[in-house]
């Protein structure tokens, strides 16, 4: 128990925000520099990798979505698409509705490193221009994808799918390892500068918010699955318990993957169908994801009073349900995919990414089990329509297990 605890990444999360709070009541300046230093740094290296994140795992998961189960994977690919954006809807919606009164008051201040008003500043900084924009890296990888998909170049997509191992391993053994330093320097920078009162206490209102929120589109969509498949939602969603408990104890899809299918099973969907769109859906279906992300990230922008439009949001969610596809397998994957967008679209700095990332990890499992009792209710509105079309031969690449986590 000990050791699994010890090799949680939420468990190191917590233990750097509550290390951070306490380090800048007595930290000296000069070491708190040290750890502003690393901040920038670290900051500098996530500008230059993550377009690589997105260019290495988004096109071997399109190439790989074309080598499927011909229409039904478009079908079961679009319906899941459709619940992420709808669920990010949702969640602009009740932050717009929501945020004017729950966060009056609050304001967050990030911009604390400028010695000029008694800040932080770093030691050195290092350049790491990236290699291309994030925009490029997502439509690079689209027509790369698509490209390999019409040309079946297995050459290719062996090159990709090794491409995305290397690029995997890299957050693996070096950024999700870092990722508590950097928060560690985040919080430490905000109490030292007086800015730490108002962000926990607003962070604390969204947190409550969004694992509410979680739970509620859970809901909305079993509603509509029963609708679509003629059952009992309320029946269906307790036979999908033992997946969500599972998540909940995870943060892992792939490794809810078996519960999940034995559960999908119980609402009385086809094996075949079970078999096709549970491993898939764990892959491309992050309504919870999209809902915390989305949550903490209006949170931000109507906090710091960011100038950002309606179309700029829009963009956002569209994107960021694409990005999330090539969220790596591990605990907060979906969050390091969607840094880009957040930097790109909605102007966030490294003090607003650094937060994003300790709120989303923090509950990070309750989106994880929202997305995979959401699967379970995609199985049953494609067996309404696909049971007896999907047939065993089409299920060679989708065994169960296979699917990178959300």
């Amino acid at each position: 128990m000990r050791s699994k605890l010890l090799k949680s990444l939420l468990f190191w999360v917590v233990v750097a925000i509550i290390l951070g709070a306490l380090c800048s009541l007595f930290f000296p300046v000069w070491l708190a520099r040290v750890f502003v230093t690393f901040n920038g740094l670290f900051s500098n290296f996530l500008s230059f990798f993550v377009p690589v994140l997105i260019f290495a795992l988004i096109t071997p998961a399109i190439a790989g979505l074309g080598r499927g189960a011909g229409k039904w994977l478009g079908i079961t690919a679009g319906i899941a698409y459709g619940s992420t954006i709808i669920s990010g809807l949702i969640a602009w919606g009740v932050a717009a509705g929501l945020y004017p009164t729950l966060l009056a008051g609050h304001e967050l201040v990030t911009d604390v490193d400028n010695p000029e008003d008694g800040g932080l500043s770093a030691y050195f900084t290092v350049e790491m221009p990236a290699p291309f924009e994030v925009m490029a890296g997502l439509l690079l990888a689209f027509v790369v994808g698509l490209g390999m998909t019409a040309v079946r170049s297995n050459t290719m997509y062996s090159f990709f799918s090794e491409l995305e191992s290397v690029v995997m391993k890299a957050v693996t053994v070096f950024v999700i390892p870092l990722l508590p330093v950097f928060i560690f320097g985040t919080f430490l920078n905000l109490g030292m500068n007086d800015a730490l009162g108002s962000t926990m206490s607003a962070f604390g209102i969204v947190l409550v918010l969004s694992i509410v929120m979680t739970i509620v589109i859970v809901l909305l969509q079993y509603v509509i699955a029963g609708a679509v498949a003629g059952r009992n939602p309320f029946t269906a969603l307790k036979n999908m318990l033992p997946a969500y408990f599972t998540a909940l104890g995870t943060s892992s899809s792939a490794a809810t993957i078996p519960v999940t299918y034995a559960s999908t099973l119980k609402n009385k969907v086809d094996e075949n169908v079970a078999g096709f769109v549970v491993p898939l859906c764990a892959t491309i279906h992050l309504s919870g994801s999209m809902m915390k992300i989305t949550l903490y990230a209006l949170a931000i922008v109507s906090m710091s009073a960011l100038p950002i439009g309606a179309g700029q949001v829009l963009g956002f969610i569209l994107l960021l349900g694409i990005m999330m596809i090539a969220a790596p397998g591990v605990p907060g994957g979906a969050i390091m995919a969607a840094v880009g967008l957040l930097q790109a679209n909605l102007g966030f700095d490294e003090s607003m990414v650094s937060l994003m990332i300790a709120a989303y990890i923090v509950v990070d499992s309750f989106g994880t089990a929202a997305n995979v009792t959401g699967d379970g209710a995609i199985a049953m509105v494609v067996n309404r329509f696909a049971a007896g079309n999907i047939q065993g031969h089409e299920l060679k690449n989708k065994q169960l297990g296979d699917a990178p986590a959300a």
